[in-house]
């Protein structure tokens, strides 16, 4: 009876069901849009990452398994943002099952509000801070903290360097990068290699290969090698620093050169081969990709967070900011007045070429 209730029921509400085929057209629209946004995300963050590889080339060591791309926001408008714009980038040392990771490097790329050239400042892996809700300890430790214990987690790894770093600088960050060894290796194989120019031989003391004194074109796994030596270097991983400073130049003018950061097509490619290895994060990293086209110069001055040391000698320095000089560092950072800083200041500019 309940049957033949339900069945006369149906019968009566059928002919007041709408057609199904415009529903079906809307959410068939509704899932394309969604897709397509989430590719553009997807493309624009990967891309960030590896414009943001191409004007900082630092150090990092693979994963155990590569980590998928994470966008942690998406674009604010389609308007090209103004002002000053800060990049974190932090290259880890392992994410390996066993321990959690420390920041092998950290590097923020400054593009000025009057989009004249990139800076990268160093900011050295020993340097003393106050790690937020922690404790004092090296700079490096701060990604260590934030990523746990057991498989590292990249985003909190990332949160709490760069709430350091802010702190540190005062410098509000506006997206960043994880960059691991595979990423820079592939970027720099799939540019044809990058040619850079060291004021003094190098000895790896990971694989005894030697860099001489002098300009040379390294590839993928020889530019890891390198951008790994601190040991021996005079001022250890202040010398480091400058290196990957003179490895982002290079890099960045091969780039140039074969248009890569203006080519969508080049760019996609290059998005394909390394996109897999890169976590991306920021609030508006499609923002942060508009404004390289808008860039006078892609040629990047390299400057360091003036620096003394506290204890020890050479990898096992202890660095403090220069109670002298770091201050009006920090300031012209803050303020946009790099270059300004970079002309009174020519002996703290890194020596590209």
């Amino acid at each position: 009876m309940i049957e033949n209730d339900l069945r006369a029921a149906f019968a009566r509400l059928e002919a007041l069901t709408p057609p199904t085929g415009p529903v079906r057209t809307a959410i068939e629209r509704t899932v394309g849009r969604r897709r397509r946004r989430r590719f553009r995300l997807r493309l624009g963050g990967t891309a960030l990452a590896l414009v943001a590889a191409a004007l900082a080339g630092f150090t990092a060591i693979a994963p155990s398994s590569p980590e998928t791309p994470q966008l942690l926001g998406e674009p604010s408008s389609s308007a090209t943002p103004t002002g000053a714009l800060n990049v974190l980038l932090v290259g880890i040392d392992s994410t390996s099952d066993q321990r959690s990771p420390l920041a092998d490097s950290v590097l923020v790329v400054h593009i000025p509000a009057d989009r004249s050239r990139p800076y990268l400042v160093s900011l050295p892996r020993d340097l003393e801070v106050d790690i937020p809700g922690l404790h004092q300890d090296k700079l490096n430790a701060a990604f260590y903290h934030g990523a746990g214990s057991g498989p590292a987690d990249l985003s909190r790894g990332y949160d709490l360097i760069g709430r350091t770093v802010t702190g540190l600088t005062g410098v509000r960050l506006d997206g960043g990068a994880v960059l691991t060894y595979p990423a820079l290796r592939k970027v720099t194989d799939v540019l044809g290699g990058v040619e850079l120019c060291l004021p003094q031989k190098i000895t790896s003391a990971h694989t005894r290969r030697v860099f001489p004194a002098g300009c040379q074109r390294l590839d993928g796994a020889a530019s890891v090698d390198l951008l790994r030596q601190r040991r021996g270097l005079s001022d250890g991983g202040l010398d480091r620093d400058r290196n990957a400073q003179r490895f982002a130049a290079g890099l960045v003018r091969r780039a140039e050169a074969q248009d890569v950061l203006r080519d969508p097509l080049r760019l996609s490619r290059l998005i394909a081969e390394v996109g897999p290895e890169l976590t991306v994060a920021g609030d508006s990293v499609l923002d942060l990709l508009r404004v390289v086209p808008e860039l006078a110069s892609v040629e990047p001055v390299g400057l360091s967070l003036p620096v003394e040391v506290l204890e020890g000698e050479g990898p096992t320095w202890r660095l403090r900011a220069d109670p002298k000089t770091a201050p009006a560092f920090l300031a012209a950072f803050r303020e946009d007045r790099l270059a300004e800083w970079a002309a009174a200041n020519p002996d703290r500019v890194t020596p590209i070429r």
